[in-house]
């Protein structure tokens, strides 16, 4: 006979503490780092989240007594100190709260209605971020394919986080592979029936990201980590199941999954639509934004002008033909075009660096300079004598500049063209 887990009627003091901190906390998280769940919610985000700006300064400044000034608040990383200000600002509040609502409430016997609705919040909230993040990997856009300037990088001058993108870049089907697997995650969370094992995936998936996010230094370690715990905090409903099923070869009751419902009709009939139409809305919106993304920017984008990877054959510097001498600082070896108003060059002495590029098709000139550095330009003229050569003409501040260059096959890079073979006779390890 098929027996259920009940909700308990009466919580423990501890478990009413943990309830409260944790429902308070994940609520205020989900506040300050919205992370685009709802429509339209990253603009309210922008109008609201600036006055707490002056607070993480202020907290800065005259509590933690940092050395420095919070300047930067969150952009591409989500790590700054103003972050990490914001985390122990959500837990300070978390932490009063707590003391606030636990002397004033000391009747209640349970909280399972508000635990059935902080579940439904945070199922939502993880199983759309799982969403954003499956769907750039199965469109590859997250992790393209390692660029000309990655390909003529020494593996010593990536960053680890560079080592990590070029790593998950070169496989598509690793793409594929992970992007399914957080695409589970989040359509599982979406249902009840299905919450319990989508949890689990997302705790294992997760908890992935978290480890690459740390061992490589990728600066999305606070929201990685949040994520991890959120499905702990869904896991935990039925950790005595769980228990049961895998460690103590127990019958495991299943769980109690009743849906809260209100008295009036319209308005279950209304979260019921909301439901559907969120996940409608979610599905479309980052299919879309995926495939409109594919043509801007990712596999299917348009190829810049004189897209490809150069090798400087001749690089000559006021009428003087310089030697490719790998002590040379001055002297290209090398140049890398992979997108629109952008350059990798590398020196002779192995040393890159990155600069703007704007190439005029019609006039056939190039302006070039230094990111760190927009007073004094590189001025181009560029002819193309014959296939895969390239001549740049032109001045840089009183120099004269005449470089030819040859495009190199990219498909000659052993990373390239090895692929994949099912039968190896002995390990190919380079």
């Amino acid at each position: 006979m098929e027996t259920t887990l009940p909700s308990p009627a009466d919580w423990a003091l501890w478990k009413k503490l943990i309830f409260r901190f944790f429902f308070i906390y994940f609520l205020l998280y989900i506040f300050f780092n919205p992370n685009g769940v709802l429509p339209y919610i990253d603009d309210i985000y922008n109008f609201y989240i600036t006055p707490f700006h002056g607070v993480a300064v202020w907290i800065g400044k005259h509590i933690l007594h940092l050395s420095q000034p919070v300047t930067t608040f969150t952009n591409g990383s989500g790590d700054t100190t103003y972050d990490n200000i914001i985390i122990l600002f959500i837990a300070f509040l978390a932490l009063i709260s707590t003391i606030i609502w636990s002397a004033l409430d000391k009747g209640t016997r349970n909280y399972n209605k508000l635990l059935y609705w902080l579940m439904v919040v945070l199922r939502y909230y993880v199983a759309i971020t799982m969403l954003s993040y499956g769907f750039f990997k199965v469109i590859k856009l997250q992790f393209p394919f390692p660029s000309f300037g990655r390909l003529m990088e020494p593996y010593g001058n990536s960053s680890p986080m560079g080592l990590a993108w070029t790593f998950m870049g070169y496989s598509t089907g690793y793409n594929y592979f992970t992007g399914i697997a957080e695409l589970s995650c989040g359509f599982l969370l979406m249902f009840r029936k299905t919450t319990a094992l989508g949890a689990v995936m997302t705790l294992i998936v997760a908890g992935n990201i978290m480890a690459i996010n740390y061992c490589f230094d990728v600066p999305v370690k606070l929201l990685s980590t949040t994520l991890v715990m959120m499905a702990l905090f869904l896991i935990l409903k039925d950790i005595k199941r769980f228990s049961n099923f895998f460690l103590f070869n127990k019958v495991a009751a299943s769980s109690d999954i009743t849906p809260h419902r209100f008295r009036k009709k319209w308005k279950n009939i209304t979260l019921t639509t909301i439901k559907y139409v969120l996940i409608a809305y979610t599905v479309i919106f980052d299919l879309v934004g995926v495939i409109q993304g594919e043509s801007q920017y990712g596999a299917k984008a348009p190829k810049p002008p004189l897209y490809g990877l150069y090798e400087v054959k001749t690089f000559i510097l006021n009428r003087d033909t310089l030697p490719p001498l790998t002590t040379d600082t001055t002297r290209w070896n090398k140049m890398a075009i992979s997108y629109a108003g952008n350059t990798m060059l590398k020196f002779m002495n192995d040393s890159t660096n990155y600069f703007a590029f704007n190439v005029d098709t019609v006039k056939r000139k190039i302006v070039m300079n230094k990111y760190s550095d927009t007073v004094h330009k590189w001025l181009f003229t560029y002819t193309l004598p014959k296939k895969d050569s390239l001549v740049l003409s032109g001045a840089y501040k009183k120099d004269s500049l005449k470089i030819a260059f040859h495009q190199i096959d990219v498909n000659k890079f052993l990373l390239v063209r090895r692929g994949f073979h099912w039968i190896n006779e002995s390990p190919f390890n380079r």
